[in-house]
Formats: structure tokens, sequence, C-alpha cells
């Protein structure tokens, strides 16, 4: 029997209208041999979690621009926690303040990948810190 694919849910939370780098990352994470489930624009937290729970997700990686990120990807951790899925690990990248960071980490956020990080280097993270859930 193969070994299972990593199942990777790429998501666009809040108002935010672009997104050019969630396709980007979701199409490395395919050619990198990932199942991707991406939600497309206009996402709230919870129909973000609804389909990571439903597809059976191994890692949620939330691509956000719009300057949300405070509120909504701590909220994401949060519905994740409450229904009993926090084993979804996450991960974010997009224009996130340095000084921002260690506060979604203390959210729930695992790693969060800034403007100029390679694709390859976020597949190879995912790769090294998420294991497949059952």
């Amino acid at each position: 029997m193969s070994e299972r694919k990593f199942r990777v849910l790429v998501g666009k939370p809040g108002l935010d209208g672009h997104d050019r780098g969630a396709k980007i990352i979701a199409r490395a994470f395919r050619d990198a041999g990932f199942e991707v489930i991406y939600t497309g624009l206009h996402q709230t937290p919870e129909q973000i979690v609804a389909a990571a729970i439903q597809e059976d997700v191994d890692c949620i990686g939330l691509s956000i621009l719009s300057g949300a990120h405070n509120t909504l990807l701590p909220r994401v951790c949060e519905i994740l926690r409450e229904k009993n899925a926090a084993d979804i690990m996450i991960f974010c990248g997009g224009v996130i303040p340095d000084d921002d960071i260690p506060g979604l980490k203390k959210a729930g956020i695992r790693e969060v990948f800034t403007p100029g990080t390679s694709t390859e280097a976020i597949v190879q993270w995912v790769k090294d810190n998420v294991k497949p859930r059952a």
C-alpha cells in the first residue's frame, strides 16, 4: 500500500482579494505531490475550518495580505480547538509585520512566512514539520 499523500488546505480568510500568492503556493504543493484543497477568496474562519475538517487535511496554509491577520488567524486556531481538530497544523504567509509574529505563534500559528520566502522553503518546512493525520 502506498504512503498517504499530505493533504493541505490553502485558505484566503477575510476580504483580501489578492490570491496570486495562494495560487502559487497551492501549485507548489501540488507539484511536490501534495493533495491540495484551495478554498478561494473571501472565506470566513468558520468556512476554512469546516472545509479542513470535511477534507481531512493534515495542515492549513493561510494567505493574508489585508492586515486582518491578528483577528482572523487566531480565530481559525480557536475554532479548530472548539471543533476538537487542533491537531490540524496551521501556518501562514503574507504581509505580516515582524512584531505581530510572536502573537500569532502564541495563538497557535506554527510558522509565519513573510514576503521573499521561496515556495521550496515552505514546501520543505511542511514536509519536515507536519505529520500526516491517521
